[in-house]
């Protein structure tokens, strides 16, 4: 987990007049090639099944599937608040998600988890640049993510603007989201960016209050469809909107060909907040 040293380390790039400082100054240019690993890594069956009671995912002898994206976190903050790093960590914005769990991760395995970042290139509204995560038990690939970020800025028009999935139906099951839903996150996830804890802090960040963490929301439709996946499988998602804290939001599925498409939107207008599709890998 991400102590609050690092996020303070973070969050200085983002603070006006600090962020012009030599060794806090992000300047961009070209990703470093750069790595972190964390070697042994035991799971905390406690830590587990907050995160699954948060998340709505049932008590189990295995991992719920997005959960070692928490064993990387850490790893990602390492990276990004590096010096040879070109961008600042607060401020980026995580577009797009996937996750390829091999098979499922007992409670009692032992982890090496290691991320790197990787292919910087354009995008309509600035750069974009995936963050890779690789999770092995016992020298077996046994999960993997790649993260997608943005940093705003001069972008290209003819850039990919990102992944297209099927369209699910925007309306459906409905859930009620308290407002103090990203600081019982943060708490788990160890991700306490200011915009998802107070108004105060979100709106210090351009928002009208805080707003959801997005892996908690491709965990909690995860979550909803963890009875219907294989043990083998893909979910990839894109993150369209932020979801204001509190808030209602609503969940639509459809199947495709190749899966399950599915979707995160407002019960009133049916602007979506997420939509992806799990698949069999």
């Amino acid at each position: 987990m991400a102590g609050v040293p690092t996020m303070v380390k973070a969050a200085l790039p983002a603070v006006p007049g600090l962020n012009l400082v030599p060794g806090i100054r992000k300047t961009g240019g070209e990703l470093p090639d750069l790595s972190r690993v964390r070697h042994d890594v035991p799971v905390d069956p406690r830590h587990v099944a907050a995160y699954a009671d948060l998340c709505g995912f049932p008590r189990k002898d295995t991992l719920p599937l997005p959960y070692p994206h928490l064993l990387a976190f850490g790893l990602h903050l390492e990276i990004m608040t590096a010096g040879s790093f070109p961008f600042p960590a607060i401020g980026t914005v995580h577009l797009e998600n996937s996750i390829t769990q091999h098979r499922p991760i007992g409670l009692d395995e032992r982890l090496q988890v290691t991320a790197r970042p990787d292919h910087l290139r354009a995008h309509p509204k600035g750069q974009v640049f995936d963050m890779l995560t690789t999770v092995h038990s016992r020298g077996e690939l046994v999960w993997e993510e790649t993260s997608t970020f943005l940093r705003r800025g001069p972008g290209r028009d003819d850039a990919p603007g990102g992944t297209t999935f099927p369209e699910a139906p925007p309306h459906g099951i409905t859930w009620s989201l308290p407002g103090d839903l990203g600081r019982r996150y943060a708490a788990v996830s160890g991700d306490r960016n200011p915009i998802h804890l107070y108004p105060l802090t979100a709106k210090a960040f351009g928002f009208p209050r805080q707003i959801a963490h997005g892996m908690w929301t491709m965990a909690r439709c995860v979550a909803a469809l963890e009875n219907r996946l294989p043990d083998a499988v893909t979910v990839a998602v894109a993150f369209k909107r932020p979801v204001l804290l509190p808030g209602t939001v609503a969940f639509g599925t459809r199947a495709v060909d190749d899966g399950i498409a599915f979707s995160l939107s407002s019960p009133r207008s049916g602007a979506p907040h997420l939509a992806g599709v799990a698949s069999a890998a």
